[in-house]
């Protein structure tokens, strides 16, 4: 029984429906904004173009050169670029990686964002930044970050390609699994932890395949949730380890967070009561790592870090980097069950492998 918490509501606006980015202008003028910077990665150049036509002279311009992980120099480019068109807020048109470049531009100038997300990262309703420098990924907290409005249209994620939407969502499902044994989790965080979790796994199946505008939605929906629960609980272990492996090798964050999410649960099953039978519902099973991965790989997700450029000779650099810096998790795990988690994930091994009993 829930005696004792504490939750903060984060202060967003969302709108949700297929289609709903045509009322980006509107969202914009209940927010007071004039001129803002469209932000998106290369890739959505083309859609960040339409959407920068559809708000006419509400545009400052667009500015396509979001990259994954933040790296400080594109940070710094998107900031200068905000400050000599004389923008007065943000539309960042993407997933995380351009969502994380608008919080970089609001954590420097202060600028208000407007999040379109196009995947299922969450990280328009997190006040969590992260930038990288010099091999090194940094994050941090700042209400400066939470984007102001959130449009959630599951039209813009139909170009995501199965593979892409899979990874992106069980990055989503990550957060869920966390904030369900974080030391600061509450009912509140829980009951929304758990909806997430289940809208995340119904919508698996459709993901990965082109057309499902139904799974599409679920998704969206989910990712909201667990977003929204990442945003207000402390990360742990799992997160650290996918934030070295991305900021210092360069591996892409959704894949690797699909590679790790089954080994740690394994690893915390037994000291993460609720988290367990919260997955266990969730995906139908007792065994909720095992069943999970053997979902993802049949999926065609990816279940090892060889396969995203992870070698076993950079084991002991995760190590020294993870040991550096202290995270929450629901038992105290040894370094050499640490190693042993990456090395099987590495090899794509399942997670019923070697795991081990809490203590």
């Amino acid at each position: 029984m829930w005696t004792d918490f504490r939750y903060q509501a984060q202060p967003m606006r969302v709108v949700f429906g297929a289609g709903r980015s045509a009322e980006l202008a509107a969202e914009l003028e209940h927010l007071g904004l004039v001129r803002v910077l469209v932000l998106a990665t290369p890739g959505h150049r083309e859609l960040a173009e339409r959407i920068a036509d559809t708000l006419g002279p509400r545009t400052a311009g667009v500015h396509a050169r979001a990259r994954m992980h933040v790296p400080r120099e594109t940070a710094d480019a998107a900031a200068e670029d905000a400050r000599a068109r004389a923008a007065d807020g943000c539309v960042a048109v993407g997933g995380g990686s351009t969502i994380g470049l608008g919080k970089a531009v609001a954590l420097r100038h202060g600028l208000p964002i407007v999040a379109v997300p196009t995947t299922f990262a969450g990280s328009e309703m997190t006040p969590v930044w992260g930038m990288t420098e010099n091999g090194v990924k940094t994050t941090g907290r700042d209400p400066a970050v939470l984007p102001r409005s959130v449009v959630y249209d599951p039209d813009l994620c139909a170009s995501l390609p199965p593979g892409i939407a899979v990874t992106s969502a069980v990055n989503a499902l990550a957060h869920a699994v966390e904030a369900l044994y974080a030391p600061d989790t509450s009912p509140i965080t829980a009951l929304m932890a758990e909806e997430g979790a289940r809208a995340v796994v119904a919508a698996l199946p459709g993901l990965a395949v082109a057309g499902d505008a139904d799974a599409r939605a679920e998704a969206l929906y989910g990712s909201w949730l667990c977003g929204a629960v990442l945003g207000a609980t402390t990360m742990s272990l799992h997160h650290k380890l996918c934030h070295v492996l991305g900021g210092t090798f360069d591996l892409p964050h959704a894949a690797v967070h699909t590679v790790l999410l089954p080994h740690v649960v394994a690893l915390n099953a037994q000291a993460a009561p609720a988290m367990t039978a919260a997955l266990s519902r969730a995906l139908g099973s007792d065994t909720p790592a095992g069943t999970l991965w053997e979902l993802l790989r049949g999926l065609g997700a990816p279940v090892s870090l060889a396969e995203l450029g992870f070698a076993d000779t950079d084991v002991d650099r995760v190590l020294e980097a993870v040991a550096t810096a202290p995270y929450a998790n629901p038992r105290e795990v040894p370094a050499g069950e640490i190693r042993a988690l990456l090395r099987r994930a590495r090899h794509g091994g399942s997670p019923a492998e070697g795991a081990a009993p809490a203590r």
